[in-house]
């Protein structure tokens, strides 16, 4: 029997560890956690105002089928919430409530300012390489991204059509900005979270490694 030795026998077996390789794709949504607390901020403020301009009771009906929109659905449920907490009875069937509420979203997004005192990175070409970035020199800097929600709402009478409500455009602003100064000096302000929501001790901060605690042992008997 012919043994093989040498790069001829070790072809196959690197073949069967490749073929045994496999990978993994990590993605991310469309919006970042801190655009989805800068939209649903902004929603709840605008849904709390359009509840109490509407100041509707009785058994409501809420139509929110020319409301489309990515992130629609967070604001409809809001005001929907904001009119239970007012006194409104909201049923799921059209033909047996006394009003009908529909509603109107114009705007529900998130804008983003800056300004910068001192000198921005800028991009330079280099041949034969990646482009390169100059540091960027902060006197001083803000970064301001704002919720912004625009809701409307009219309640009219479901037998008759009349009108019953109209709360006209209720708005909503939600604001997060970062600040520099003089280079090292850097914070953050914003209205998204109370005070004290945040995990403590916070995810990215170090913790030292606490022993397991060793499970009780029941007196022998």
């Amino acid at each position: 029997m012919t043994v093989r030795r040498g790069p001829a026998a070790v072809l196959p077996a690197l073949g069967l560890l490749l073929a045994g390789c496999s990978s993994s794709q990590v993605t991310t949504p469309a919006r970042t956690a801190t655009e989805q607390l800068l939209i649903s901020t902004a929603a709840d403020k605008a849904a709390e105002r359009l509840a109490e301009t509407l100041s509707v009771t009785g058994s409501v009906y809420v139509d929110s089928s020319s409301v489309e929109g990515y992130d629609n659905k967070y604001a409809i449920s809001a005001i929907r919430d904001a009119l239970l907490r007012r006194g409104a009875r909201l049923l799921s069937a059209r033909d047996a409530a006394d009003t009908v509420v529909e509603l109107r979203v114009g705007a529900l997004s998130v804008d983003s300012e800056n300004a910068l005192v001192g000198i921005p990175s800028i991009t330079m070409p280099l041949p034969m390489a990646n482009n390169a970035s100059t540091p960027e020199i902060s006197l001083f800097k803000k970064e301001l991204t704002q919720g912004v929600a625009k809701v409307a709402g009219t309640a009219y009478d479901r037998k008759t059509g009349a009108l019953v409500a109209s709360s006209g455009p209720q708005y909503g602003f939600s604001n997060k900005a970062e600040w520099v100064l003089l280079l090292l000096l850097r914070w953050e302000t914003n209205d998204l979270l109370p005070s004290g929501e945040r995990p403590q001790p916070a995810p990215w901060e170090t913790m030292e490694a606490k022993p397991a605690a060793r499970p009780e042992r029941a007196d022998a008997e």
